[in-house]
């Protein structure tokens, strides 16, 4: 399953508490760009509407071999495929606990573009602080001990 796109931001902004997949509905062109790596999903986010799950702000460059593509909108609005009843459980989780839902990565899964996204809580602005500095702790105490067995 290699990894196309993955969301950063969405690791360092929410905790994430229960990871789902779906496939992604999508243009022939969409998915050779998708392939190719013209995809990002800085900003990108998920939404709930009329029982249906939306993946919204997500950027699909053009595929230029395939020629003219009048009228594209790289940032359109693309359902995500789950089934009914998870869309159901996702809706009643995001409601009852405040959560959000949080698109991840973009993977292949044979010859399907699958998209793998999250119920996540949100981080307060200490709790960033809090991570960054452990990893920066972790950093150090990493290089400390590639010092010491090496003797550098």
């Amino acid at each position: 399953m290699p990894t196309l796109a993955v969301n950063k931001k969405a690791r360092f902004d929410y905790d994430l508490l229960e990871k789902f997949e779906g496939g992604l509905a999508l243009e022939g062109f969409e998915v050779k760009a998708i392939k190719k790596g013209s995809v990002h999903m800085r900003g990108s986010f998920m939404i709930v509407q009329n029982d249906e799950l939306w993946l919204k702000n997500m950027h699909i460059g053009k595929y230029a071999p395939a020629g003219v593509q009048a009228d594209y909108d790289p940032t359109r609005d693309r359902k995500v495929l789950v089934k009914k009843r998870e869309i159901k459980r996702l809706l009643g989780k995001k409601q009852a606990e405040g959560l959000t839902i949080v698109p991840i990565r973009v993977y292949t899964k044979g010859a399907l573009i699958k998209i793998g996204f999250a119920i996540a809580k949100g981080k307060k602005k200490h709790e960033k602080k809090d991570a960054i500095k452990k990893r920066d702790l972790d950093k150090h105490a990493r290089e400390e001990m590639k010092k010491t067995r090496f003797g550098s």
